[in-house]
């Protein structure tokens, strides 16, 4: 019998680790550990995970010691997924190996190091951060010697690459697929055209709950955002009088962390009232089942997004398009973009595991191979390699 296979009664919809799918490569069970389990402790210790230590979203990573990274943001993710999962009584250890893994494939500097490198990769089959999530945990991590990757269950590489809903739809077909997708052997096995399993879909809206907190936090940290405006917005104006009012005598920085702390509770609730009400209408009997409805099951109720559509487009204004934001990007854009062409046209200067594996200069595979060195950088190397590179007093 498998460790963990009789450990709890999931629901009926839940994945199992003991009727897992399987690996791509067939490894023997754990003594000690299901395969969920295995899955999450090998994300634990993947070299891309420790790297999202120094890798951000909005703020570049020394700007201050105190702005989320996206290790930080990942744990939290992990966090409020796990409390999700344990209500819906889904199986917890798949739902944070998913919460853990889904920003593995990010590059530098956030959405604006995505940006240029996919602009740089616009001719060799683009740039998706999702994608290159999946390439990340099947090819470029090697810590094995029996295979590349991580060699996860398929339960984990589903919800990696589809926990924003299905990849194949009537509007985009397989030829639209990231090319990192499509160079994995067995990517047609994992169902692109329907939704991945409920662990990864809490995962999802563990990320948007996540970020959209975390947001206003370091936004207000930053000076980008102010009280006043943000006391105008529905939900959050709430949230703000109802701690005001039971903290008349808390300073400012307290009332910002009451006010996050209430609006995580309040966004988690939503999601499992409205998923609760949406597994009781489908009633799925199976995990499969899950796969082939007609809906994600794992949802915001109309009004919850309503107010976080309000709530984006607040941040998007005040923050997220703020001129000291995008002196920052701007200056992480041209850092990608001078890399990777400097690195395209003279691969000499590639490292030399990098170097050896480049193919023909200015070839699909070599700008690949770019990609790949360029998106695993942090913040902070991929500023001190464009030192090293352009500026000459570098070397002397």
């Amino acid at each position: 019998m498998s460790i963990g296979a009789t450990d709890r009664n999931r629901a009926p919809y839940s994945n199992h680790p003991a009727q897992s799918r399987g690996r791509f490569h067939p490894q023997n069970d754990s003594a000690s550990r299901n395969a969920f389990q295995r899955d999450r402790d090998r994300i634990v210790h993947a070299t891309a995970f420790r790297r999202l230590k120094e890798k951000t979203q909005v703020f570049v990573a020394h700007e201050g010691d105190h702005y989320r990274t996206r290790l930080t943001h990942s744990l939290e993710v992990a966090q409020i997924a796990r409390t999700i999962a344990r209500v819906l009584n889904v199986d917890e250890d798949l739902t944070e190996a998913l919460a853990l893994a889904h920003d593995l494939g990010h590059p530098p500097f956030g959405h604006a190091g995505e940006r240029a490198l996919a602009q740089c990769m616009t001719e060799f089959g683009g740039f998706d951060h999702n994608a290159h999530t999946l390439r990340v945990v099947t090819k470029i991590e090697t810590r094995y010697a029996e295979f590349e990757g991580l060699n996860l269950t398929w339960e984990t590489l589903e919800g990696v690459v589809k926990h924003n809903g299905p990849l194949v739809t009537p509007e985009h077909g397989e030829d639209a697929l990231p090319w990192a997708i499509r160079e994995y052997p067995d990517w047609q096995g994992l169902e692109l055209d329907s939704f991945a399993g409920v662990e990864a879909q809490i995962a999802a809206l563990a990320d948007d709950i996540a970020y959209n907190n975390h947001d206003i936090d370091d936004g207000l940290r930053a000076g980008l955002l102010n009280l006043e405006d943000l006391a105008e917005l529905p939900l959050v104006g709430d949230v703000l009088r109802d701690c005001r009012r039971r903290y008349p005598q808390a300073s400012e920085r307290l009332i910002i962390l009451e006010a996050v702390r209430d609006l995580i509770g309040l966004m988690v609730d939503d999601v499992l009232k409205e998923t609760l009400s949406r597994l009781d209408a489908a009633a799925p009997d199976s995990a499969e089942a899950v796969r082939r409805a007609d809906r994600e099951m794992v949802a915001f109720s109309p009004s919850m997004l309503d107010a976080l559509a309000g709530l984006r487009r607040h941040l998007f204004a005040n923050m997220y398009t703020h001129y000291k934001v995008n002196r920052a990007m701007a200056q992480a854009e041209r850092v990608v973009r001078e890399l990777f062409q400097l690195f395209l046209d003279d691969p000499g200067l590639l490292p030399t595991h990098y170097r050896r594996q480049a193919g023909e200069k200015g070839s699909e595979k070599q700008a690949r191979l770019v990609c790949d060195y360029i998106a695993g950088m942090t913040d902070r190397y991929a500023v001190e390699e464009h030192k090293r590179l352009f500026t000459v007093q570098g070397y002397f």
